[in-house]
């Protein structure tokens, strides 16, 4: 006759835990981790405080502004990224023309670019294609030296029926950049020790545009200082 389930299942039990309990006591074996914490669950605090009005900083600023420049064949490639500079500085005179413009030195050393051998003078970084709008066809990614000052501008550039289009504009103090699908990351240092500012700009293609969307703090170990984050990355090239 067939014991019961349960008379069946104790002695399972038993053996389990007469296997268990030898395991443990040999050398190597598993030992108890002590008492789990446990778990708490996030305090709400002031729970009947109005909701703010606005937000603090406006993510949602980014603007697109169309470059007088055309690219022959709706190919980005086609134009130089230096055109593209230098009708920025003719379109924003007041960051760049004048003995007061914040980056008049940058305008001056345009002189230097598109020369052969390459002039260091000249404040282009290399520029990079990739597809940053998902059309299928490749855009700009371009950075340049704000100067007087230690900021580095980085542009992102499409091609709309033929028109060279700035579709992200970020001045600060830059210590490295990414391309991560439809997004620009970039790093920034900070005042505080071992820390530093990322900011991540996304590709809208409701508003076509590139979008703020992240903003964070991470800690990135021990490191030598070189530059100082001056706050909260300017969005435009004209404040």
């Amino acid at each position: 006759m067939p014991r019961p389930l349960r008379t069946v299942l104790a002695a399972v039990a038993v053996t389990l835990l007469a296997a268990t309990a030898a395991a443990c006591g040999d050398a190597g074996g598993l030992e108890g981790a002590g008492a789990t914490p446990t778990a708490t669950s996030p305090a709400k605090l002031w729970p009947d405080l109005a909701p703010a009005s606005s937000p603090a900083w406006d993510y949602d600023n980014g603007e697109a502004e169309a470059m007088h420049v055309t690219a022959p064949r709706d190919d980005i490639r086609r134009v130089r990224p230096s055109a593209l500079v230098r009708q920025e500085i003719a379109q924003h005179p007041g960051d760049y023309a004048g003995s007061k413009a914040p980056y008049r030195v940058t305008a001056r050393r345009m002189a230097y670019c598109d020369k052969e051998p390459a002039d260091s003078r000249c404040p282009l970084l290399k520029a990079y294609y990739r597809d940053m709008t998902g059309d299928g066809k490749p855009d700009l990614t371009l950075g340049f030296r704000l100067l007087p000052g230690n900021q580095t501008a980085v542009r992102v550039y499409t091609v709309e029926a033929g028109r060279v289009v700035q579709v992200m504009s970020n001045n600060d103090a830059v210590s490295g950049v990414e391309l991560a699908g439809r997004s620009v990351i970039i790093h920034a240092p900070s005042d505080l020790a071992d820390y530093e500012y990322r900011f991540q700009w996304t590709w809208d293609p409701e508003q076509k545009v590139m979008l703020l969307t992240h903003d964070e703090m991470l800690r990135i170990g021990r490191r030598e200082h070189g530059l100082r984050h001056p706050g909260h990355p300017s969005p435009s090239v004209t404040p």
